[in-house]
């Protein structure tokens, strides 16, 4: 059996990798646009796009697509692209609960199957003071992933408690991956 993951992230790659999966990458290079406004539909509109562009050129495999943003205020936060772009991002997030939502699609070529799931964890930030955030910036080699912060990064120091699932946050939510790859009847040695 052939595992693709439709994506070229790096920590969703390093999740694959922890629970053992074989696979192989064939990111989707898609335009990422929807015109969907709720944060879940969105985020599963992308992943489905994804998943069905890397699935047009194969015969077999499972594929595996996701798509993440960070919610907060009835609005999705974007990767930052300067630091004082990522300093403002923090100045919002400081104190308060974001939303971490991440859509995943699963395409099932053997078994001509599809899923599209979203998974919500939350997010709370004790209050960063400006030179901790001064600090963080000059400190996180990736402020410039997801929206300012990296769960696995130095921003931990910050982040009082999560509800929900932690790998969620980092934009593959695999537990649930799991159960929905077992529901198809596929175990984790199938894909070896």
């Amino acid at each position: 059996m052939k595992l693709i993951l439709a994506s070229n992230s790096r920590t969703r790659k390093e999740i694959l990798d922890k629970v053992g999966l074989i696979y192989d990458v064939i990111p989707s290079n898609i335009e990422e646009h929807s015109d969907k406004t709720d944060p879940t539909e969105y985020v599963m509109d992308l992943s489905k796009q994804k998943a069905q562009a890397v699935s047009n050129g194969l015969k077999e495999g499972v594929i595996i697509s996701a798509d993440s943003i960070i919610y907060i205020d009835d609005k999705k936060l974007e990767k930052p692209k300067t630091k004082a772009q990522a300093k403002e991002m923090l100045k919002k997030l400081s104190g308060r609960v974001n939303y971490a939502v991440t859509g995943v699609t699963i395409i099932d070529l053997y078994q001509n199957k599809s899923i599209t799931l979203n998974e919500v964890t939350e997010v709370y930030f004790d209050e960063i003071t400006d030179e901790e955030i001064d600090w963080y910036i000059e400190n996180e080699q990736y402020i410039f992933e997801r929206c300012g912060y990296s769960i696995a990064g130095k921003s931990a120091i910050y982040i009082s408690k999560i509800n929900g699932d932690f790998y969620n946050i980092l934009g593959m939510p695999i537990s649930r991956v799991y159960k929905e790859l077992s529901k198809l009847g596929y175990k984790l040695s199938d894909f070896k």
